[in-house]
């Protein structure tokens, strides 16, 4: 702390080195209040900053006596600086600026975060995983972590106005493409925008659905080569209380949508709520139904499509993809187990799940992606297996114009970088070095 009645000279040093912008307020505090401890500590505070360039100095005569020394005014002080600004030609601009602190930021070139270090944004390119496959914008080219993210962006209470404008007047909101005019969108969503498909039992003649629930294999469709099949599974309950989940009802459809296998199962446990309501399924469907192990090997034979087990752990050769919603839970029941890499699971893949990390139902999911309404009433397996294919093959057609092919990882390649060298790269280059965390449909 600066005392009352320490050397004025220290003041008038201070005074005239200090940048101009700062004399409004010191003037202020001077008129209020003499005494030189407020003064003197409002001024040095200010002296930490770093002083303009001015090229003049001015001090008071050595050895000065404290005492007689004049009383200094900020208004003589203005007058010197004037004074001294004339002779050696520099322009005193009373509004001279202080030095800006350096504000550049570090911008993420996908989803525009900004960051005030360097490290920082390496930080979050490394738990980003940021990649051409994550949802875009088609006007701003931002990436989004899902596609309920980019809706958001689009057309969420707090969406960017210019992208909003124009997605709301040639934006499809199902695949949340843009298009060139809105003649062509209306062309697109006549193409976009599916009718439900017919119940199963419509689709069939009475011999030829008793054939199809029978569990007799359609041999002209499993014929074809390494392509996905959609299944789902009825469930009815079990144990003392009925929340056991027991399979009672299986489907599988190829990419065609025609069925391939379908039948009633008989659960190995008795059933002890049969969920009518949602099922649709009586004691009297499953009373000679197909065993649980002879259903479990036929859904086999037909994914397996003749490929040995070494082959199908290892990149799964001809063996067929299994496309379903809550694969997990359908295997589960089926007791049967299938290569996670063979699996294509729309409860689980990252674009189509909630910003949290949580799955949509598959009903949310055929409404806002396929345009239609499923599971009103009793749920048809048939009408699952076809909405979740249409979901799969949707998104498989995405051209994010890439080079990776086959099933290559994936994973971010971060690790095989020094910090050192990651802190020389352009956020351009740390985005061309960051993969994605999950496998894109459109690798299939």
């Amino acid at each position: 702390m600066i005392v009352a009645g320490m050397n004025m000279m220290l003041v008038t040093r201070c005074l005239i080195a200090l940048p101009a912008i700062t004399q409004t307020m010191a003037r202020e505090e001077c008129f209020q209040d003499f005494q030189g401890q407020t003064m003197c500590i409002q001024l040095i505070s200010r002296w930490t900053r770093p002083p303009l360039p001015y090229p003049f100095s001015i001090y008071e005569p050595q050895g000065q006596d404290v005492g007689n020394a004049p009383h200094h005014t900020f208004s003589d002080e203005n007058q010197k600086v004037d004074e001294i600004s004339e002779s050696s030609g520099v322009e005193m601009d009373t509004e001279a600026e202080l030095p800006k602190r350096s504000t550049a930021r570090h911008k993420c070139v996908a989803c525009y975060k900004q960051f005030k270090r360097k490290d920082h944004l390496i930080e979050h390119m490394k738990i980003s995983y940021h990649s051409v496959h994550q949802p875009k914008c088609a006007v701003c080219q931002k990436l989004s972590k899902s596609f309920e993210s980019l809706r958001e962006h689009l057309t969420g209470p707090l969406s960017k106005a210019h992208c909003s404008g124009i997605f709301s007047d040639r934006g499809c909101n199902l695949c949340m493409n843009i298009f060139d005019s809105p003649s062509s969108l209306i062309k697109h969503k006549e193409a976009c925008s599916l009718s439900a498909p017919v119940p199963f039992e419509k689709t069939l003649s009475n011999a030829e659905s008793q054939k199809k629930i029978s569990g007799a294999i359609d041999e002209k469709r499993t014929c074809r080569g390494p392509k996905a099949v959609a299944m789902d599974c009825e469930m009815v309950g079990g144990g003392s209380n009925g929340t056991l989940d027991l399979c009672a009802r299986v489907c599988l459809v190829d990419e065609d949508e025609n069925v391939i296998f379908h039948t009633y199962v008989q659960p190995q446990l008795p059933v002890t709520n049969y969920r009518y309501e949602v099922t649709g399924l009586t004691e009297e469907d499953i009373k000679n139904a197909m065993p649980l192990k002879e259903v479990k090997d036929k859904i086999l034979e037909i994914l397996n499509n003749g490929e040995s087990t070494g082959r199908l752990m290892l990149d799964g050769g001809k063996a067929r993809l299994l496309v379903g919603h809550g694969l997990e839970h359908d295997l589960d029941s089926l007791r049967m187990n299938y290569p996670d890499h063979m699996l294509r699971d729309t409860a689980k893949y990252r674009p189509l799940m909630k910003t949290n990390l949580v799955s949509h139902s598959l009903k949310y999911l055929t409404r806002t992606y396929l345009g239609y309404d499923i599971q009103s009433g009793v749920h048809d397996p048939y009408e699952d297996c076809v909405s979740v294919m249409r979901l799969y093959k949707r998104f498989r057609r995405q051209d994010h114009q890439v080079e990776e092919i086959g099933n290559q990882n994936t994973t971010g390649s971060f690790d095989s970088y020094k910090y050192k060298e990651l802190e020389k790269m352009s956020p351009n280059e740390l985005y061309q070095i960051s993969k994605s965390d999950y496998r894109c449909w459109c690798l299939d």
